[in-house]
């Protein structure tokens, strides 16, 4: 039986904010872009109490304003949130070598083979971070990652929830179809058309019509994980093939060599000229 925790810190950039600024503590903070509401730029993270304003990630800072213009807004500080996040990840590594890295701010780990019951591994980790960051994180264990991915959301901020396979039909199926992992917006609103709102809805239909509809890879994999199963392993270590900078621009660019100037992109072979220099 597999074990693995999916870890997820809570609200991470507005988390980090607050924590060097407990000014900001208990109230609507929305970090993105240049911190700007009236500029263009989306919305990195908010932190919970501006959540109960309809913010969210990806959503235009101009929008955020008008959901909630007394919020406090920040630029994003990603060289402070990177550090921070190395700091969190060599936490983890001490307790199970076997960490696959997904992002700045979670993490799966892999402790089949730890004799230690999980939940008391979760709460030890939970502990940890807290003591050496002052951050909170929410903790999903269950038999793959894509349970656990699952079951890390649904205590949020501070939870741990654990999953095994008996839960699904009550637990899993109850939850919405945008909650399992790899279902966006436009796969959501697909979804909604076909009648399934839910993870049990979308379990129901037959593989030969989820083939039909969505072609044999992405059909397939809607089909087995709806049903909770993923057997995928853990990736402790790859091999980057390109890096990528993003870039807001205040006014439309309709001239891609300006674009192109100024969002620059590392291939593996090869490098591209960036007019500060090589990357």
């Amino acid at each position: 039986m597999r074990r693995i925790l999916h870890i997820d810190m809570d609200a991470f950039f507005a988390a980090v904010e607050q924590k060097r600024n407990p000014n900001l503590i208990g109230k609507a903070l929305v970090i993105g872009g240049s911190g700007d509401p009236t500029q263009r730029g989306v919305v990195s993270t908010a932190s919970y109490e501006a959540r109960k304003f309809g913010i969210h990630s990806a959503m235009p800072l101009r929008t955020a304003y008008k959901l909630c213009p007394h919020a406090v807004f920040l630029p994003v500080d990603y060289q402070e949130y990177a550090r921070v996040s190395e700091k969190i990840k060599d936490i983890l590594s001490r307790f199970c070598p076997l960490m696959q890295d997904v992002g700045i701010d979670e993490a799966f780990l892999d402790i089949s083979q730890i004799d230690k019951p999980p939940e008391e591994i979760a709460k030890e980790i939970k502990l940890a971070i807290k003591q050496e960051t002052g951050l909170t994180c929410s903790i999903g264990i269950a038999p793959n990652k894509l349970l656990a991915k699952i079951a890390s959301d649904m205590q949020k901020p501070d939870g741990l929830t654990i999953i095994v396979k008996d839960d699904i039909e009550n637990r899993i199926w109850t939850l919405p179809a945008r909650k399992l992992w790899g279902v966006g917006p436009k796969t959501e609103a697909y979804l909604r058309e076909m009648g399934i709102e839910t993870i049990g809805a979308l379990a129901s239909l037959s593989l030969e019509k989820l083939l039909e509809k969505f072609g044999n890879s992405y059909g397939k994999y809607l089909y087995e994980a709806s049903r909770g199963i993923d057997d995928s392993p853990l990736i402790t270590h790859w091999e980057p093939k390109s890096t990528s900078r993003e870039v807001t621009f205040q006014r439309d660019i309709d001239h891609w060599q300006t674009y192109s100037q100024d969002h620059c992109r590392t291939h593996q072979g090869g490098r591209k000229r960036h007019e500060t220099g090589w990357l």
